[in-house]
């Protein structure tokens, strides 16, 4: 859409979200934007300008060098748009203290580039051993890779370790996500994040249910209770990621990835179903939401008819039931809903 809008930049950058970033000086500085014909023109001071192609790999045409582009990765698919890998936006990641685990956000350095680069490079694949309706989801919805610090201690020149990832609300298309450990690692959060992306999606055109946020529901995969909602989102996404987790394992030849893969789909599965009964059984669901809530019924069920080596599926029936323990412990023996 052709259009033109005076901006404010402030403390001394613009921020344009998986574009780049204007740095403009200090103060508060007005930035005309003129988008016409794929350009973006930004103008500051009047004669000088930068000039921008938003739609293809957001590069500077001219200009003043104070313009810094979104580092990019590949596309998925040959023919399909580059993925911003967005560092640059200051206030890309709220302070949200109710969230813990949710980290902050990180700048990425040459090295730390090519890792995600790395990692990215065989993430196409690992989706596709899902079925071609994985990398058409993430092809479909998303539109930018926001990088967040490790949840961890981080050794110089090495992966950080463990992993956190997330999405918003007010941001469509957007996956927030700490450094992948390796392709598989970058699929498995796109499978999970895209779900959390589609479910908000379907529950902003359709209320799926009327539930409250008081947090008292037992999440096999968190240590404290969860409001229907989040149990809601996480039973959805973990049911995908046991999906995809049993098609990975089926299409790696033996070693330790397989082992991996079977290890995380039956420790998926049994989370699913200890907490999709609370879901089908609650009297809060809409109409459009128990139609959800069957179709999730019938994707577990289904999962619950695979072969599953016997040594893995024991252990992650005993994960979640250990878990069950815990979780009844910490809350003085109440028994979870």
């Amino acid at each position: 859409m052709p259009f033109r809008l005076r901006l404010t930049a402030t403390g001394g950058t613009l921020a344009l979200p998986t574009l780049g970033a204007l740095r403009t000086g200090p103060g508060t500085v007005p930035v005309d934007a003129h988008h016409s014909g794929g350009r973006l023109v930004l103008r500051v001071d009047g004669p000088r300008a930068v000039t921008v192609r938003p739609h293809a790999r957001p590069r500077c045409l001219g200009g003043v060098p104070a313009w810094r582009a979104a580092h990019a990765l590949p596309p998925l698919l040959p023919g399909g748009h580059p993925v911003p890998l967005d560092d640059l936006d200051p206030y890309r990641v709220p302070h949200h203290p109710d969230q813990p685990g949710f980290t902050g956000i990180t700048d990425l350095d040459d090295l730390a580039r090519k890792r995600w680069g790395a990692a990215w490079s065989g993430t196409a694949a690992a989706l596709g051993h899902g079925g071609p309706h994985r990398i058409g989801e993430a092809v479909t919805l998303l539109r930018c890779l926001v990088p967040l610090a490790p949840p961890g201690g981080e050794t110089a020149g090495e992966p950080p370790p463990g992993s956190c990832s997330g999405t918003r609300r007010e941001a469509f298309g957007a996956v927030l996500s700490s450094e992948p450990p390796d392709a598989a690692g970058f699929a498995e959060t796109l499978v999970h994040e895209t779900q959390h992306i589609k479910l908000a999606a379907l529950a902003a055109l359709t209320p799926l249910h009327h539930a409250g946020p008081a947090p008292r529901h037992f999440a096999p995969w968190r240590p404290d209770p969860r409001p229907f909602d989040g149990l809601w989102h996480g039973v959805y996404s973990h049911l995908a990621l046991a999906d995809w987790w049993l098609r990975h394992a089926r299409a790696l030849p033996p070693g330790p990835g397989r082992e991996r893969a079977w290890a995380e789909h039956a420790r998926r599965r049994e989370q699913v179903g200890a907490a999709l009964p609370v879901l089908v059984g609650s009297d809060a669901l809409t109409p459009a939401g128990r139609t959800v809530a069957e179709g999730m019924v019938t994707a577990y069920t289904r999962l619950t008819h695979a072969e599953v080596p016997a040594d893995h599926l024991a252990r992650a029936v005993a994960y979640v039931a250990t878990t069950r323990a815990l979780w009844l412990q910490r809350q003085g023996g109440t028994h979870p809903s």
